[in-house]
């Protein structure tokens, strides 16, 4: 009887001490698929979860994308010690060589997606706006056959002309994103920066309104890539404004001669009157010609003070200007550009 009692307590030991070995194995394999690097992970790789999706379908997802992604079961205790479960938020996830099931787990469980980027350029009209959302990628698009009215009406501004109507910013968009959506925000932001330039405006300003502000600050935004010139530049502007001096300035004829313009404006352009001709018209064109940026809203509505009412291109390539009080200084100031672009360009 004590022989039996003996061979049953070696064989418990032995049982025990195997599945403590299975339990330990168990778990050292557990912890090597946790935080060991998921094989198969390239460069530039990413993983799209879906709205719907599980747990086991985005697994079966990396497998299909040819990832090493280790077994389901594992998966579902990673997922209950990292207190995921079923709450994997709906995005693109980078996947970068080295990334862990681990890491992973915890990105679709706190929402660190993938941030894409799209750059709203100071000075683009509304076409070249149009155009490169068009191209970017991966936002969804949706505007291909919406007229720029339409836009505006979808964007809550029925009967609004869309030029100038967006802020030049870099947006930050998720897979999902639609075209409009960007448009939305980059439109409030607009609405924001102007209120804020039109309430620090400077006294006795020759504009009476926040959309003279805007119009006003894309011209000034076309005239020069320099800031520090901006205010200079709006400076000139106001004080024809104010004189009821014609503002005279190229940008304005372009934009009226619209798909017409070639690169050149000849004489004939700048008389052939248009509503943004402003050669041929007092005052401001009626609505902006650019997506002016918050730096020029700004100098619009907080000019530099001074005496100059003409300027002209410096002519060596820079992009500054030389700014002049009379005809008299101007038109020296234009010989002297003239003599520099034929020294760097030859004879015209």
């Amino acid at each position: 009887m004590k022989a039996l009692k003996r061979i049953v307590l070696v064989l418990f030991l032995l049982s025990a001490l195997v599945a403590g070995a299975a339990a330990w194995w168990a778990w050292t394999s557990y912890q090597d698929f946790a935080n060991a690097p998921l094989a198969g992970v390239e460069a530039g790789d990413n993983l799209v979860v879906e709205r719907g999706d599980t747990l086991r379908s985005v697994v079966a997802r990396l497998r299909q994308q040819g990832i090493d992604a280790g077994r389901d079961l594992e998966w579902r205790l990673l997922a209950r010690q990292l207190g995921t479960g079923g709450r994997i938020q709906v995005g693109e996830y980078a996947l970068e060589p080295g990334i862990t099931a681990g890491e992973l787990l915890r990105h679709m469980r706190d929402g660190k997606v993938v941030r894409h980027h799209f750059t709203i350029v100071e000075g683009w009209n509304i076409r070249e706006l149009r155009a490169a959302l068009g191209r970017a990628t991966p936002l969804v698009q949706t505007l291909h056959e919406v007229d720029d009215a339409a836009l505006m009406a979808m964007l809550g501004r029925e009967g609004v002309h869309p030029e100038g109507r967006f802020l030049p910013e870099t947006y930050a968009y998720d897979r999902g994103d639609t075209d409009v959506d960007l448009l939305e925000r980059a439109a409030d932001d607009l609405d924001r920066a102007l209120a804020a330039a039109w309430e620090a405006r400077a006294d006795d300003l020759p504009i009476d309104t926040p959309e003279q502000a805007l119009v006003l600050a894309s011209i000034v935004e076309k005239e020069t890539g320099i800031a520090e010139e901006r205010p200079l530049i709006a400076g000139v502007f106001t004080r024809r404004l104010r004189i009821g001096m014609r503002l005279q300035t190229d940008p304005t004829v372009i934009y009226g001669m619209g798909s017409a313009y070639a690169g050149n404006i000849r004489r004939s352009d700048l008389q052939a009157d248009t509503p943004y001709n402003t050669y041929t018209r007092d005052g401001l064109p009626p609505t902006p010609i650019a997506m002016a940026g918050a730096d020029a809203l700004r100098a619009a509505t907080q000019p530099e003070e001074g005496d100059a009412l003409y300027f002209v291109a410096v002519g060596d390539g820079s992009g500054r200007h030389v700014f002049s009080p009379s005809l008299e200084a101007h038109n020296a100031a234009v010989r002297q550009y003239v003599q520099r672009y034929r020294e760097r360009h030859g004879p015209r």
